[in-house]
């Protein structure tokens, strides 16, 4: 009888190695779970503010090269309050202090000459989304949307904008971002106490996780940076899946689009723009271009936030999850992945692999009605009081054969609106169809009081923007 091999222990790095402003930087003994914005401030780099440390204000923004939609690497601003330092390793980081270079940058000039700084708290973080956006030639209102300023000063800021807009990027910053690489190489760090693994491979983070059941997953930690930001939680091991190759494609057939897991939501706006326009909408509203360069669709999903703005849009599209794990491949229409308040269906050892949606509209409909909506204190910076997507198959009598409602915010989970979704079928796509439903509808659900809203506040929500919904929609004209 031959006994069972001990697995062999993993040789653990004892140093984190990224670049800031062109200088190499090592650190030993260091969290990995330290964030880089607390990292900056006390190596002396005090350029970069802290604000919310939530991700919301865009005070300690910074720029990363990473890669693009395109494949080719881009400068990306970034919040660093929520980004682990386990994550920057092998990365280019560029601050405030940085831009410089002996005289001020393009967008520190106009800032300058145009009044674009007033207590100056908020400048750093304006001044870097606006170089990322430079960089990309993607300069407008949308590059700042996710830095507030306090002193109401956004006329000036949007005129500095303005005149960066017409320039063109002729400096070292683009030529080194000719020669930039992207790809990740693979992590094993170690501070004595804490252990960080970026894999590459979806098989090495498998076996990773079996390995260690204890450790926590993260992509782009724009959930669970806000957990690091405010130490309200230690991460003993984190398994970083932001560089495994299998997790980061998104495949087009006819018959469906699949997202890969760790594809951040911005390249998904690029590349699937128009194909689904309720996924467009949601992402223009889910959060400001800082979160959407880091946030994945896996860790939206992963999270199960019944506030999340991507899980109302996919079970509306009757997405299916694709799972991988020691024991294989299966796959889970999204409807059943959601078991509880941030609680999902995931086996020990399992990962989210992608996201499936299909693009055939049901057989016999000659058009599809889809939209989502959010609603909030603000526009993109955030959380939902109710999301909500629809859609809707209809014949060439317009009689509805296919509806999907489905509501974040309202429940435990994000959930669809089964009961009623059964009820419209068969039912002419008329205002008194709709008004016919809305009371049934203001009733499915059982929202809880909070901060945000009450609950007859949301129970109002659901119900009218259904209404909302088929008013644009017959405004709009036929496809």
């Amino acid at each position: 009888m031959v006994a069972a091999q001990e697995p062999q222990e993993i040789p653990l790095d004892r140093s984190l190695s990224f670049t800031i402003n062109s200088a190499r930087v090592s650190l030993k003994g260091v969290s990995p779970a330290m964030t880089l914005l607390e990292y900056l401030r006390q190596s002396g780099r005090v350029g970069t503010k802290e604000g919310c440390g939530d991700g919301d204000c865009g005070a300690c923004t910074v720029a990363i090269v990473a890669e693009g939609a395109d494949g080719k690497p881009h400068y990306q601003a970034v919040n660093s309050c929520l980004i682990p330092i386990g994550s920057l390793a092998g990365r280019q980081v560029i601050t405030v202090e940085g831009i410089a270079n002996g005289s001020l940058h393009p967008v520190q000039q106009a800032m300058v000459e145009l009044g674009g700084s007033q207590c100056g708290y908020c400048t750093p973080g304006f001044i870097m989304s606006l170089f990322a956006a430079y960089y990309d030639r993607t300069v407008d209102d949308v590059a700042v949307e996710g830095n507030l300023c306090r002193c109401t000063g956004y006329l000036p800021i949007r005129r500095a904008a303005q005149q960066v807009a017409q320039l063109e990027p002729a400096d070292h910053f683009s030529e080194t971002l000719a020669t930039a690489p992207t790809t990740l190489e693979p992590v094993r760090y170690t501070d004595f106490e804490h252990q960080f693994f970026r894999p590459t491979q979806l098989q090495e983070a498998i076996d990773l996780l079996q390995r260690y059941p204890e450790a926590v997953l993260v992509a782009g930690a724009t959930d669970l940076g806000l957990e690091m930001s405010h130490h309200r939680q230690t991460f003993p091991i984190l398994i970083s899946l932001e560089a495994v190759s299998e997790l980061k494609q998104i495949q087009q057939t006819p018959e469906s689009i699949e997202i890969g897991a760790a594809v951040p939501l911005s390249q998904i706006e690029t590349q699937l723009h128009g194909i689904f326009p309720s996924l467009d909408e949601m992402l223009h509203w889910f959060a400001a271009r800082q979160v959407r360069n880091r946030a994945t669709i896996g860790g939206n999903l992963g999270t199960a936030s019944p506030i999340g703005d991507l899980p109302p849009v996919l079970l509306a599209l009757d997405a299916e999850v694709q799972i991988t794990g020691i024991n294989g491949n299966r796959s889970l229409p999204l409807v059943q992945f959601f078991k509880g308040y941030r609680q999902t269906e995931l086996q020990p050892g399992e990962i989210i692999r992608s996201v499936r949606i299909p693009r055939q509209i049901t057989p016999g409909a000659v058009r599809r009605l889809t939209q989502s909506y959010k609603i909030g204190k603000r526009g993109t910076d955030d959380i939902s009081i109710v999301a909500a997507s629809f859609t809707i198959d209809l014949d060439a009598q317009d009689q509805i054969l296919h509806a999907r409602l489905a509501y974040g915010g309202v429940a435990a989970t994000p959930v669809r609106a089964i009961a009623v979704e059964q009820q419209l079928i068969g039912q002419p796509w008329t205002r008194a169809t709709i008004q016919a439903i809305k009371p049934s509808l203001r009733e499915t659900f059982t929202p809880l009081t909070d901060l945000r809203g009450s609950a007859d506040y949301r129970k109002l929500l659901v119900a009218n923007l259904f209404e909302k919904f088929f008013t644009e929609m017959q405004q709009r004209t036929p496809l």
